[in-house]
């Protein structure tokens, strides 16, 4: 910014104070100070707005680059797709169905669904059971106990005596 030096501004206080006098001079230099507070704050707003607009663009020329890159790879996709198909097709046209046996498409059946039941049983074993150091952690209780059962465990040594209702 402007480069003033302490004697410079010594010298502008010194003719602030014969010109504006000693009764005014704490208003100007108030609001001096506000002109200029306000003259920073404009300023950095038009630095981040700046700032703001070109990562705007940086952003926007990403996003072109991914769709690009995404649509590239979808065309790919697709051609290794019907490439793959056409193979398949022309194998499968090739050698008869009836050399196929039917066992071996049994086999698979009962594979997949071997799995399909591995998977599940998997998945609950995950999902359903929370681990006891994560109760412990997160202060969910793992073992519950009934108030009586509370009120009989944390009683007074002496209070323990069994004594009726009624007695």
């Amino acid at each position: 910014m402007i480069d003033i030096a302490f004697s410079k501004l010594a010298i502008i206080g010194a003719a602030a104070l014969v010109f504006i006098g000693p009764e005014r001079l704490p208003k100007v230099a108030r609001m001096a100070g506000t002109l200029f507070g306000r003259a920073q704050r404009y300023i950095n707003d038009v630095k981040s707005e700046v700032s703001r607009e070109m990562e705007l663009e940086e952003l926007r020329k990403m996003h072109q680059d991914v769709q690009s890159a995404a649509s590239d790879m979808e065309r790919s996709i697709a051609r290794n797709l019907t490439q793959t198909e056409d193979e398949l097709r022309s194998v499968w046209d090739d050698t008869p169905a009836a050399s196929q046996p039917a066992t071996m498409a049994s086999s698979l059946e009962n594979h997949v669904a071997a799995k399909s039941k591995d998977f599940r049983k998997k998945k609950l074993a995950h999902t359903s059971a929370v681990p006891s150091w994560y109760k412990h952690r997160s202060g969910q209780r793992s073992r519950v106990i009934s108030g009586a059962a509370r009120m009989a465990k944390y009683r007074a040594a002496g209070a323990r005596k069994t004594s009726s209702f009624f007695s």
